[in-house]
C-alpha cells in the first residue's frame, strides 16, 4: 500500500484515527489511551501513512462515523473500503458483519453459517473480527457470542467499548442475560 493518508478525529469515545489510500478507506484506529498513542497505533498498523488534512469523501466518511456515535441510527455501508490486504475468509466475514443494522446484532455462529463455514469455524470467525482494520465501519461490536455475551473486543476499553457503542446504537440483548449489564 502506498500513498496513505491519515486523520485523527474526535469521538464520543475518544480520539479515532483514519487510514485511506485511493481506492478506499484501508484502517480505522479505535481510540487509545491518548491521541499520541492512537497517532502511533496507526502509524505501526499502516506504516508509511502521513498526517494529511481529509480530502471531501473521506470527511464525509468521518462525519457519517461521527453522526452513528451520536444518533446510533447512521448506515455506513456505503463507505468504500480497501480490503485487499485482508485474506479471503476474513472478507467474507466483513462482508457479513457489515451488513448488521445499528441497533442489531448477530452471533459468530450466524456469522459463520451465512458464509457458508461450519459451526465450529465461529472461532475463526471472531479471530477475523479481532483483526478487522476498520471497526465501525465493518461493526464487529454487532457481533456477540451464542449466549449473548459480549465476546471479546480489541479495542482500548475491551468490552466496555463494545458495550458502549452497542449502548450508543440502542441494541437490545439477544440470547441470555442483559446485554447492559453491569454498566457504570
Amino acid at each position: 500500500m502506498t500513498d496513505l493518508g491519515f486523520a485523527l478525529f474526535d469521538t464520543p469515545i475518544g480520539t479515532c484515527g483514519l487510514t485511506w489510500n485511493a481506492t478506499g478507506i484501508v484502517g480505522l484506529q479505535l481510540p487509545e489511551r491518548t491521541p499520541e498513542a492512537t497517532r502511533s497505533r496507526a502509524l505501526r498498523r499502516w506504516p508509511g501513512n502521513r498526517e494529511i488534512a481529509p480530502p471531501p469523501h473521506i470527511q464525509n466518511a468521518i462525519d457519517r462515523v461521527l453522526k452513528l456515535l451520536d444518533d446510533g441510527k447512521t448506515d455506513l455501508t456505503d463507505i468504500p473500503l480497501d480490503l485487499s490486504a485482508a485474506p479471503e475468509f476474513n472478507r467474507k466475514v466483513y462482508e457479513v458483519a457489515r451488513a448488521i443494522p445499528p441497533g442489531q446484532t448477530m452471533t459468530y455462529g450466524e456469522i459463520a453459517k451465512r458464509i457458508g463455514a461450519q459451526p465450529q469455524e465461529a472461532r475463526d470467525v471472531g479471530a477475523a473480527l479481532g483483526k478487522n482494520p476498520v471497526a465501525i465501519i465493518v461493526p464487529c461490536h454487532r457481533v456477540l457470542a451464542a449466549n449473548g455475551k459480549m465476546g471479546g473486543f480489541s479495542a482500548t476499553g475491551g468490552v466496555d467499548t463494545k458495550r458502549r457503542i452497542l449502548e450508543i446504537e440502542g441494541a437490545s440483548a439477544i440470547g441470555a442475560g442483559p446485554l447492559f449489564a453491569g454498566l457504570r
